[in-house]
């Protein structure tokens, strides 16, 4: 009896033996599963903040450059002369670089402002570690309007207009607005002898009847007058009015036809005084134009005249359109669009024609400036594009005036960024009394309109065209014509994202 308790003791020492061998290991096995756990979950905390600090430090780069180009807009070169990509390191509060950031600059493409940056960022700790972000910034231009003046304005009934409309003097507005109509005014007094006073209105105001009235009234209204509050008037501003905003910088687009010309000079197409009338450029949709010289207009009927020394106050009246026989204009030759899309003539200026994907500006000037010899750009023939979604963007850059002339089509239309840098965008008044091109039925400008003085393709009294379409393309807000005329603004980001 007492040797089998021995073994049964033995027995059950060697199975609890067993039991914590096991249960040790299983122990060691869970200790070394959580410090492992636990040291995978530290690298991983460590890789995160690293990824974030590179992240920062990415964005830091963007914000640099953006600061760089708010003060030399035009550096793509970080301030050199060299090829990026440009590194920069990226030091903490302490001074100690914990990282850096590299920067490729793309610049804008012809014609365009948009600048695309490109910032990786790197940390010290983990080189091989990088985060990557692209923006794309821009400046806007002149065309960020549909139309734009540096006087006073007035839209009559029978104009609609798609896109912001700004003034730099006052506006009369009786046509209907899809978008914003602004002015710097707060409140002016208009040169229109309507109303019989001079009591001074809103910057933006309009006389058409308020619903459910309908047509206009030239009574002075004191609604539309200081010291009423601003109305709304959304059957007239779809998108609202706004008066007293910054003002536009006309005095700018002087230097810029300049360098134009010195472009256009260096590598695109320079022609210089025709020793006649001016030049005729008939555009073609494959990439040519054929240049003519203008040797004869249309002598404008008497009856076509109106009175006045100049005819009805409007300096540089004619008829501005060329005659119909064979010897009017003297072909000259056919041209290849230039590479840097910069056409300028140094004569006044007629434009017809189509373009298919091409990216032109056509300016029109006499240097030095002098009132007295500035060019004008005429139309009056269709100018088409083929292509409706950025493609093909053209702009008239006239140094004195932007016109339709007498003989023009019934039904015209327009496609380009017009600017009259001095003079005004529009038509001669033809006077009604049996002038037979005194009236027409349709004007369609797709694109937008700037004009140093007041612009009209119409008169009260029914003459001009009867309909005016006025079309804003917003493929030039940030994808202007080559060299078109910038604002002042500074840039602004399109888009931002991680790759």
């Amino acid at each position: 009896m007492q040797l089998q308790h021995s073994r049964t003791s033995q027995n059950s020492s060697g199975q609890i033996l067993i039991v914590v061998l096991v249960s040790a290991s299983i122990f060691l096995i869970l200790i070394t599963a959580l410090v492992g756990w636990g040291s995978s979950s530290l690298l991983v905390s460590h890789k995160n903040q690293d990824r974030e600090v590179a992240f920062q430090i990415a964005e830091a780069g963007i914000d640099y450059y953006r600061w760089h180009l708010a003060h030399a807009r035009d550096d793509f070169k970080d301030g050199t002369l060299a090829a990026g990509p440009y590194v920069h390191d990226f030091n903490n509060k302490d001074g100690v670089k914990i990282g850096t950031f590299s920067l490729t600059i793309t610049p804008p493409p012809v014609g365009s402002t948009i600048v695309t940056i490109t910032s990786v960022g790197r940390v010290v700790a983990d080189p091989s570690l990088t985060r990557t972000i692209e923006t794309r910034l821009a400046i806007s231009s002149f065309a960020k309007f549909a139309v734009v003046a540096n006087g006073n304005m007035r839209f009559g009934a029978g104009t609609e207009v798609f896109g912001p409309i700004h003034s730099n003097g006052g506006i009369r507005f009786d046509a209907l607005a899809h978008n914003v109509v602004t002015s710097a005014r707060a409140s002016y007094i208009d040169p229109d002898p309507y109303h019989g006073t001079i009591s001074p209105e809103f910057g933006v105001h309009t006389h058409v009847n308020a619903p459910p009235g309908s047509g206009t009234n030239d009574a002075f209204r004191p609604a539309e007058a200081p010291p009423s509050v601003l109305p709304a008037r959304p059957d007239v501003f779809e998108s609202g009015r706004q008066i007293g905003v910054p003002a536009v910088d006309f005095a700018g687009v002087t230097a810029d036809l300049a360098q134009i010309k010195t472009d256009a000079a260096a590598s695109g197409r320079y022609f210089a005084n025709s020793g006649a009338l001016g030049y005729r450029v008939l555009l073609k949709t494959n990439d040519t134009f054929d240049l003519y010289q203008v040797n004869t207009l249309v002598n404008a009927p008497g009856n076509c005249t109106p009175s006045g020394n100049p005819p009805n106050g409007q300096a540089g009246w004619g008829s501005w359109s060329i005659s119909g026989a064979g010897s009017a204009q003297t072909f000259l030759a056919n041209y290849a669009f230039p590479s840097n899309g910069l056409l300028f003539l140094e004569d006044n200026v007629w434009v017809e024609g189509q373009i298919n994907t091409a990216r032109l500006t056509i300016a029109s000037a006499r240097f030095p400036d002098n009132v007295n010899t500035r060019t004008s750009i005429t139309v009056n023939n269709n100018l088409l594009y083929t292509n409706y979604d950025g493609q093909d963007v053209l702009a008239l850059i006239a140094q004195n005036n932007f016109n339709v002339g007498l003989v023009s089509q019934n039904t015209l239309r327009i496609d380009a960024a017009l600017m009259a840098q001095n003079g005004r965008a529009g038509r001669y008044y033809y006077t009604p009394s049996g002038c037979a091109n005194d009236s027409k039925s349709t004007l369609t400008l797709y694109g937008m309109i700037g004009t140093n003085q007041r612009y009209g393709f119409a008169y009260t009294n029914g003459t001009g065209y009867a309909t005016r379409n006025i079309i804003y393309d917003a493929n030039l807000l940030y994808g202007p014509p080559p060299s078109f005329p910038l604002t002042s603004d500074q840039y602004s980001i399109l888009s931002w994202q991680e790759k």
